[in-house]
Parts: structure tokens; C-alpha cells; sequence
């Protein structure tokens, strides 16, 4: 087990740091975490509407710095910036995790006979869900896994759960998971929804999935396998 591994955790909203590091606590005490937020650049994702080559330079540059810290592996929480995340990673070599790989993973080894995977994805931030669904059908694909994947986007929750509202903040997304009835699994978004799981789970009969979890345990993994 890799106790003193120096994890860096790279964010870019603060909304993420505190799922994550429950989630440490839950898993993986004894990794040594550091974290790396700018803010900035969820606004300047969704203000440019696409994942430009600048952009994916600052997660490399944010990703060299972990490295040159001293940090031997990698978790970026951040979920609508997957190509600039595997840049990060080639440039460093290190094991690097994007924040929904483990979570797509789990969702994945999910079995339907004789009809596609029926998969629902819940978000609070819009433009992760393109880059999202591309990266799950893709995985999907690669593996011979036919899935019917369905998209729900859900207006102000994370506004509310930024100015501290996060009953507000769960009651919309739980809500919202309303029209996602039928799935086999739905997967909220991002990390900062960890919270609203037992709403959500309350609303529906199938598994809900959240990221941190599913990440901070296959983060382990590969450490202690590489």
C-alpha cells in the first residue's frame, strides 16, 4: 500500500476540495494530499465553449508543478477538460486519474441481456457534458459495450450550493434525477454533488454513482501497481 505517496489534487473550483478530501479520509488516510485550485478556469471553459490549446497548456504547466513539488501521482477533479487531463499526464508521466474515469468504469460493469447499457448522467456544470458523454461512449466502444446514455443539466444547483445553500443545492439535483427513470445507473457529474447521492439514491431504484469515491480508490490502485 503506497501510506506515503504525495497525491496532488488539482481543482478548478473550490466546490470540489471538500468531497474529495472526505473521500481521502474515507479510503486513503494516509496519502499525503496536496492541492492546486484555479478558479479560473471552469469560467474561462465555459466562456470559450471549447477546451482551446491554451487552456490545455495551463493543465500541463499546473500538472509539472505537482510533479516538481514532489507529488507522484495525480487526481484532477475537475470534469470538463478530459484531452487537457491526458496532456497533463504525457507530459509528466505520472499516474494521473481523471475525475469520472473510475466512476464510467464502475457505471460500465454494468450488464443489460439483449439490450443496451442505459446510463444517466446528472450535472450542475453545462459544459462538462459534452466532453463527458464523449469520454464514456469512447470507453465504452473500447470495450464492446453498447450504451443508450441519457443527459440532465441542472440549472442554478451549483450557484446555490456555492453560496452555501447545499439543502437547496441537493433538492435540485434530486429533483432532477426524476427524469432520468429507467437507468440502469446514473453518475452525478461532479465531484461537488458527492453530497446530494442519498436524495438522489432516495429517488430512484437503480445505483447512483459519484465520482470521489470511485476516483481516491482506483487512484490507489494504479499507485500501488506502478
Amino acid at each position: 500500500m503506497p501510506n506515503a505517496a504525495r497525491i496532488a489534487l488539482i481543482h478548478a473550483t473550490a466546490l470540489a476540495i471538500e468531497p474529495v478530501q472526505s473521500a481521502f479520509q474515507r479510503h486513503w488516510p494516509q496519502a499525503r494530499r496536496m492541492n492546486l485550485l484555479d478558479d479560473s478556469l471552469s469560467l474561462d471553459r465555459a466562456r470559450d465553449g471549447e477546451l482551446t490549446s491554451a487552456m490545455v497548456r495551463r493543465f500541463v504547466d499546473l500538472a509539472s508543478y505537482a510533479q516538481r513539488t514532489g507529488c507522484t501521482g495525480i487526481l484532477f477533479t475537475c470534469s470538463a477538460f478530459g484531452p487537457a487531463i491526458e496532456a497533463a499526464g504525457r507530459a509528466t508521466g505520472l499516474p494521473t486519474l481523471k475525475p469520472n474515469e473510475a466512476m464510467f468504469e464502475q457505471a460500465l460493469a454494468g450488464r443489460a441481456a439483449g439490450r443496451p447499457l442505459r446510463l444517466g448522467l446528472l450535472a450542475t456544470f453545462q459544459a462538462s457534458l459534452p466532453s463527458m458523454a464523449a469520454e464514456l461512449q469512447q470507453m465504452a466502444g473500447e470495450r464492446g459495450i453498447s450504451v443508450e446514455l441519457r443527459s440532465v443539466f441542472v440549472p442554478q444547483a451549483m450557484d446555490d450550493l456555492a453560496a452555501g445553500r447545499a439543502g437547496e443545492h441537493h433538492r435540485k439535483v434530486a429533483a432532477a434525477a426524476g427524469e432520468l427513470a429507467g437507468c440502469d445507473a446514473v453518475m452525478l457529474a461532479q465531484f461537488s454533488m458527492a453530497a446530494a447521492a442519498p436524495e438522489v439514491q432516495a429517488r430512484l431504484p437503480c445505483p447512483v454513482l459519484s465520482s470521489p469515491d470511485c476516483a481516491v480508490l482506483a487512484l490507489m490502485q494504479t499507485m500501488r501497481d506502478a
